[in-house]
């Protein structure tokens, strides 16, 4: 009998290599996957102070590092070479065990990398290294959330764009906010079972509520959130936005090199300059700039217009899929 051909054979055979080559990875317990400026940092910190987890301690970007959208920093070209790091190099994943070495026995060990759910290659990479693995997500307003991403750019110093000119040329803005398809390809292919959705809203009122959610999905005893710091990486704003504006036209050029040294191995003398102004700039220059709780102005009003319409496009169908009606938490949302 001849194999099967065609569109779907082909993409069920690519599945089956994607398996053999990650076969003998192990994957963490749980991985914290997205979004950005969603409470992750919060909740990263409270599962952290659960006695049985043991959680990385800053972001690892490893199922999705060559991942352009996500990560344009970490590819490099010289001339018309280009460079880039592989999941799959021994190296890499050699790095990635590393980042658990120091787990107890018998922990539940996890990872946080918010760019997982805007990227197209991690869900699939990740099932592959290990199908059992939970994912948690955290979502908001698309809105509010792409807005606070903007301002994250700027106060870290990799943007010097106005928030509408930054919506066409930082992709991230726009992806980090697509929550939809990114929910169904991770439920494709993990189990609806193994993927759980916490809304921050509702994290922000309820955290008692949603960490028992969290911890009877990871199969813990629940912990009395009242006994934990709950509240971790607070925005801060300019008070001079078009101080900043400035400084980081130079400040955006040290902000590649610090990406560039995530996975260590770069001991270029340029490359340690770089990384050495990069500290100097956020323990001293951004510090007082960057004094302010509120932003310096609010989102134009036509803006916010477009961002809501053709968010509930991109999300459509999100209600149905997690079961509930978004709008009544993130309003003008209409899918």
């Amino acid at each position: 009998m001849d194999p099967p051909t065609g569109p779907d054979a082909d993409a069920n055979l690519a599945k089956i290599r994607l398996v053999k080559r990650w076969e003998l990875f192990l994957a963490p317990d749980f991985i914290i996957g997205g979004a950005p400026k969603c409470g992750t940092t919060s909740l990263h910190q409270m599962l952290d102070q659960h006695p049985d987890i043991w959680i990385a301690r800053n972001e690892l970007y490893f199922f999705d590092m060559d991942d352009p959208i996500a990560h344009g920093d970490f590819l490099e070209v010289h001339g018309n070479d280009l460079s880039w790091r592989d999941p799959e190099d021994p190296t890499f994943q050699d790095w990635y065990r590393s980042r658990f070495a120091e787990a107890p026995n018998g922990s539940l060990i996890g990872e946080d990398t918010t760019t997982y759910l805007m990227s197209d290659v991690a869900a699939h990479r990740i099932k592959a290294a290990d199908q059992n693995v939970k994912i948690i997500f955290m979502l908001r307003d698309p809105v509010k959330r792409a807005f606070s991403q903007y301002w994250h750019l700027l106060r870290s110093g990799r943007t010097h764009l106005s928030f509408e000119r930054a919506l066409s040329q930082e992709p991230s803005i726009i992806l980090g906010s697509t929550y939809a398809p990114a929910l169904r390809e991770f439920r494709d292919a993990l189990g609806a079972a193994r993927v759980h959705v916490v809304l921050f809203e509702e994290f922000k009122t309820n955290q008692q509520e949603v960490m028992d959610g969290v911890t009877d999905f990871l199969g813990l005893a629940p912990v009395s959130v009242g006994a934990i710091d709950t509240w971790h990486n607070k925005t801060k704003y300019p008070a001079k936005m078009k101080t900043l504006l400035r400084l980081n036209r130079v400040g955006r050029l040290l902000v590649r090199y610090r990406y560039k040294r995530h996975f260590g191995g770069d001991v270029r003398l340029w490359s340690r300059i770089a990384h050495k102004a990069y500290q100097h700039w956020f323990r001293f220059v951004a510090r007082r700039i960057l004094t302010q709780d509120h932003p310096p102005s609010e989102m134009q009003a036509r803006t916010r217009a477009y961002l809501t319409r053709h968010l509930s496009d991109r999300n459509a169908g999100l209600s149905a899929l997690l079961g509930q009606d978004l709008s009544q938490h993130w309003p003008g949302f209409s899918q």
